[in-house]
């Protein structure tokens, strides 16, 4: 079978398409490397099964060109990572709402299989925990370019719903929980890659706001398994899945626990969010998925531990740096 990866040189995108080739399947990628890296899938060119094309999924006769010769699709291309939604809300929208149309249109045409992945960003301002995925959503005030991210998904997300509602297209929806591992940047306000090299650079280690916050992080080889679970299942079809872990850590913990394992002399210092983001910026102070849904249709449980997953990030960053 041949699976398109749209952002497929990103972070998950290209472990969901090493694990694709790895399973058999013939994979073509589609990224314009605004945040995914060409060395993300280097180690992928060799293989025959796998095609690449740098460009952005608005150039539309080749994105239909490559939705026409692929079986199924995976829909990665977006914005991503707080500190670029805050800073690009232009480039977040149009690239979120516009590209996730294209998609839809092109994979309407022969029907083709398509797994949606969002965020738990959609779920907003919500103080309640665990989120579920039939919970309301809560924005913030659209004066407030953080919120302009979760909104364009949340669009994204109806649009896909609709197109399966309306015109039978099958359509698969994630939304992902802090999926985390080796090839995450922090360029864009990834926390752990952050925390990471800041370590290594000997620190200080900043921690946003008072660190109190928390969030469940979760391999990003978890992760894809339960990506390709889902996209095998046709009772995921019209549906939408949290996807992640649901072992809380506060941030002020994480930074710790990555001083423990790199340096144990590094500092940990507090950074104000609006010296980090903007000025009022809002954050949320436990972000946790309800996984049940995720569990009772795949069996899926994840297995790596937050040690673990920060093992393999250090070991990555120091391999980086040794080889440059």
């Amino acid at each position: 079978m041949k699976y398109l990866i749209t952002g497929g040189a990103g972070f998950v995108g290209s472990h969901l398409a090493a694990a694709l080739l790895d399973a058999g399947h013939h994979v073509a990628v589609i990224d314009d490397l605004s945040t995914g890296q060409m060395e993300n899938i280097l180690h992928l060119k060799d293989n025959p099964g796998f095609e690449y094309v740098i460009d952005t999924i608005s150039n539309e006769p080749v994105l239909a060109e490559m939705i026409d010769l692929c079986d199924r699709v995976y829909h990665l291309a977006a914005a991503v990572g707080v500190k670029l939604i805050v800073e690009s809300p232009v480039r977040t929208i149009e690239t979120n709402i516009h590209g996730t149309e294209l998609v839809l249109k092109h994979a309407d045409t022969k029907k083709k299989k398509v797994l949606i992945t969002s965020t738990s960003e959609v779920y907003g301002k919500k103080e309640e925990v665990p989120y579920r995925e039939t919970d309301d959503l809560l924005f913030g005030p659209t004066t407030k370019s953080r919120w302009s991210y979760a909104c364009s998904k949340a669009i994204d997300e109806f649009l896909a719903l609709s197109y399966h509602r309306e015109r039978h297209l099958p359509v698969v929806i994630v939304r992902l929980f802090n999926t985390v591992g080796p090839r995450q940047v922090g360029h864009y306000g990834m926390v752990i890659p952050r925390f990471v090299n800041q370590a290594l650079d000997g620190g200080p280690i900043t921690v946003y706001g008072d660190g109190k916050q928390s969030r469940c992080f979760a391999s990003v080889s978890d992760v894809v398994k339960v990506l390709l679970a889902l996209m095998d299942d046709e009772k995921a079809v019209g549906e939408v899945f949290n996807i992640g872990s649901d072992q809380e850590i506060s941030i002020e913990d994480l930074a710790g626990l990555v001083r423990d394992m790199v340096d144990p002399e590094v500092k940990i210092t507090h950074v104000p969010y609006e010296k980090a983001y903007e000025e009022g910026f809002e954050d949320l102070r436990r972000r946790v998925p309800d996984v049940s849904k995720m569990r009772a249709l795949t069996g899926f449980a994840p297995t790596a531990t937050i040690q673990q997953i920060l093992e393999k990030v250090i070991e990555y960053e120091k391999s980086k740096r040794t080889s440059g």
